[in-house]
């Protein structure tokens, strides 16, 4: 049987306010949006629309890798989560552009932050990996 929603013990904000939902518990439905959001194409896709308004190719481009199905599977993700506002334009060609809500905006600046903080310590991050790649060798030679 799912869990429902329930009051989390814990506070998000620091400010004393209990949360509403606990992406721990396995039916919380944060657990979709959290991994909507943190997922390669989320994360890269919140990251890129907060430069601005993209169309569906430009936003292809900015986001280096990333296949027409896969992003616009993130994109209809992202708008059904409430972070991404989809404006179809009647024209011809049709001309859908695509922007962050303000919501979208919050967890694309809070995403930043945190891809900023992983870009400024690589280094520590690719020496510790060779550090483990040469231990495991190690073991798996002995």
């Amino acid at each position: 049987m799912e869990s429902s929603p329930r009051i989390s013990e814990h506070s998000g904000s620091g400010d004393g306010e209990d949360l509403a939902y606990d992406v721990f518990a396995r039916g919380c439905p944060s657990r979709g949006t959290l991994e909507h959001v943190t997922g390669r194409w989320g994360s890269l896709t919140l990251g890129a629309l907060h430069d601005g308004t993209f169309r569906f190719n430009e936003l292809r481009r900015r986001v280096d890798g990333v296949s027409e199905k896969m992003l616009s599977q993130t994109l209809q993700a992202l708008e059904r989560d409430g972070l991404v506002h989809r404006d179809a334009r009647p024209t011809n060609p049709p001309r859908v552009d695509y922007t962050l809500t303000p919501l979208g905006r919050e967890v694309a600046e809070r995403l930043l932050a945190l891809i900023g903080f992983v870009e400024s310590r690589m280094d520590d991050v690719l020496a510790a990996r060779g550090r483990y790649d040469e231990t495991r060798e190690a073991r798996q030679g002995a």
